[in-house]
């Protein structure tokens, strides 16, 4: 079992930069690939970023590639969200999520249903 806690969010102008961090707690971070999604007002949860358990593969959604960067330390198990050129669009809850991956025995996904835990969330907020 593993839990996990979002920090990092905050208000910022379009254009400004933010690093949000995923600390976890447990032994077997290792054993999990981590994804970010992001919920705005009024829409459905969705996808931000994925990395799998040694940070050799990565994968984000068309609308933040280029601009955000998913990286991870498990020395620390932390996992950080990297956010460059913030736009008003990037408003939202940002939530990390955890998918027990422990012998690399499946792909890394995007699919929320198989995130098993969650953190609470973290608000960014990104004015015009």
């Amino acid at each position: 079992q593993v839990q996990l806690v979002e920090s990092g969010g905050g208000l910022v102008q379009a254009g400004d930069s933010l690093r949000l961090s995923c600390a976890a707690s447990g032994r077997t971070f290792s054993s999990y690939d981590i994804g970010w999604f992001r919920q705005a007002p009024g829409e459905e949860r969705e996808f931000v970023a994925a990395i799998n358990w040694n940070g050799g593969a990565t994968d984000y959604a068309d609308s933040v590639k280029g601009r955000f960067a998913i990286s991870r330390d498990n020395s620390g198990n932390t996992v950080y969200l990297q956010m460059n050129s913030l736009k008003p669009e990037d408003t939202a809850v940002y939530y990390c999520a955890a998918d027990y991956n422990p012998f690399n025995w499946k792909p890394l996904t995007r699919l929320q249903k198989e995130y098993d835990y969650w953190g609470q969330g973290t608000q960014v907020t990104v004015s015009s």
